[in-house]
């Protein structure tokens, strides 16, 4: 099974996006073999009310539960996000995806913690990318940061029983995350769609410092094409169990999915 745990429905306001309807992402996962895909809003990075936009992802993708895992998004800044992430579990939510840079806040702040640790105690997975998408190329309105790695440490040493799954991120092999015996022990997973097989080699790199438990399969879908994702587990130098794993073994016991 091929778990996809980087991937998005809706519309971005700064460029045109194809395959960003629940029909046209699965029309693109039959055709590149990904079984099953983590899901939130590109609507709830932009409203000022994220809820309205989790509404919709819900509503969206209704024809295709058995295909598409639906992430919360919500701002912790927010009047009244206590109350919106009980309708997210309400409404069959699995999972939180975190903006903090659109979002105007910090993973460490107060209200992050607080909202990182009461969906943890519902057994939820955090997903936090440190981009959407390349600020090189951004649109000028668009924000021009991106998550540094200092605060993904921060937020794991605070909240070490939290599943993360990092993505879009880069770094991670001369990060603390390989260095920090404290932090190789927490619960974190590291998305591999910005990771190399070759040039760099940071996907070698991690497997070696952390073992194959720690990286999963994702493509930033709609705003990249998956091959080249899938090219680098192809491409790398490992065992064929430990490319089964990061295609989809390690998403599906994070998620709690069944073949």
């Amino acid at each position: 099974m091929t778990v996809d745990v980087n991937a998005y429905l809706g519309h971005w306001p700064f460029r045109p996006l194809h395959y960003n309807t629940a029909d046209g992402l699965i029309t693109l996962m039959d055709r590149n073999g990904i079984d099953r895909a983590v899901v939130s809003s590109i609507h709830g990075i932009f409203y000022k009310n994220s809820q309205t936009a989790n509404e919709e992802l819900i509503a969206e993708i209704a024809p295709h539960r058995d295909r598409l895992i639906p992430f919360a998004t919500l701002n912790p800044m927010y009047v009244d996000w206590e109350e919106d992430l009980k309708r997210c579990r309400d409404l069959g939510m699995r999972g939180l995806r975190l903006f903090p840079v659109y979002h105007n806040y910090t993973l460490t702040d107060e209200e992050s913690l607080h909202l990182i640790r009461q969906a943890t105690e519902w057994g939820w997975s955090i997903a936090v990318p440190m981009r959407v998408v390349d600020i090189r190329q951004r649109h000028w309105m668009d924000v021009a940061e991106q998550v540094p790695m200092s605060d993904f440490e921060a937020v794991v040493r605070k909240c070490p029983e939290t599943p993360f799954v990092f993505l879009n991120g880069i770094g991670f092999e001369n990060s603390s995350f390989v260095k920090d015996e404290s932090l190789k022990q927490a619960r974190f997973m590291i998305g591999i769609s910005r990771l190399t097989s070759v040039l760099t080699e940071s996907i070698p790199k991690l497997l070696d410092a952390l073992g194959p438990s720690k990286l999963v399969f994702g493509s930033g879908i709609p705003f990249k094409i998956p091959k080249p994702a899938l090219l680098k587990i192809e491409i790398l130098d490992a065992d064929r169990e430990v490319k089964e794993r990061i295609y989809g073994g390690n998403a599906a016991e994070l998620l709690g999915l069944q073949s």
